[in-house]
């Protein structure tokens, strides 16, 4: 039950390219952040990797981006495509996730959909947990999307993520010691969208009370969840 809390009591963030912690994956965050600020003149970007890599953290984040400076569209599945494509402004920057759950119809709109948006000078960025050469998609959808940027994301290893916490939290301004992170990593879920979220609650609980972030905090926030679960 806590590790659950954890999650829903931190608050986690709106996905931004700031909170991503990217590993090995800094080449699709710079590409993401080229792309959505319209600096990376391709067609789109096709960005795969397994469940829990990140890849629906980057496309949010890549919306965020390019809100500032462009029109976005974001769908969270592929039956939500729109089905007059070419009413979509100019420049937009068009976001799917699961691609590989496009059934038959939604296959015909997303074709259409990318051509459109080639013609109209708009971009697309798509997720899917395989390379698009190996998607059950209609052929011409396929070799459309890997017109793209094809990138993987990758998960970052267990070995990987005491450094990239402690790289979280110099960003956000505070110092991680080595006995927090592998408390943390023994106490809550290790995906690192849950560690991220704990990271900033723990944050916001050192300023309001003006303690470093401790073990003991830790160990305080996290029987506190335990108690308002119960």
């Amino acid at each position: 039950m806590a590790q659950q809390l954890v999650f829903e009591l931190a608050r986690p963030e709106p996905p931004s390219l700031a909170n991503f912690v990217p590993g090995a994956n800094g080449e699709a965050v710079a590409s993401i952040a080229g792309l959505a600020g319209g600096e990376l003149a391709v067609p789109g970007l096709m960005l795969w990797g397994e469940a829990g890599a990140g890849k629906t953290h980057l496309l949010h984040a890549a919306i965020d981006v390019a809100r500032r400076r462009r029109p976005v569209f974001l769908c969270a599945h592929p039956a939500d495509a729109p089905t007059e494509p070419d009413r979509l402004p100019p420049g937009t920057l068009f976001a799917i996730d699961d691609v590989q759950r496009a059934d038959g119809a939604a296959q015909a709109r997303l074709f259409t959909l990318v051509n459109t948006l080639a013609a109209s000078g708009a971009q697309w960025i798509a997720a899917a947990d395989i390379p698009p050469a190996r998607l059950a998609l209609r052929d011409d959808l396929r070799t459309r999307l890997a017109l793209g940027l094809v990138l993987e994301v990758r998960a970052l290893a267990d070995a990987e993520k005491p450094r990239a916490l402690a790289a979280y939290a110099r960003e956000r301004g505070f110092h991680l010691s080595d006995e927090v992170i592998a408390y943390l990593l023994a106490h809550t879920r290790r995906d690192m969208a849950t560690l991220v979220a704990a990271l900033a609650g723990l944050d916001r609980q050192s300023l309001a009370r003006r303690r470093p972030v401790t073990v003991a905090l830790a160990r305080d926030w996290l029987q506190r969840q335990q108690g308002l679960a119960g």
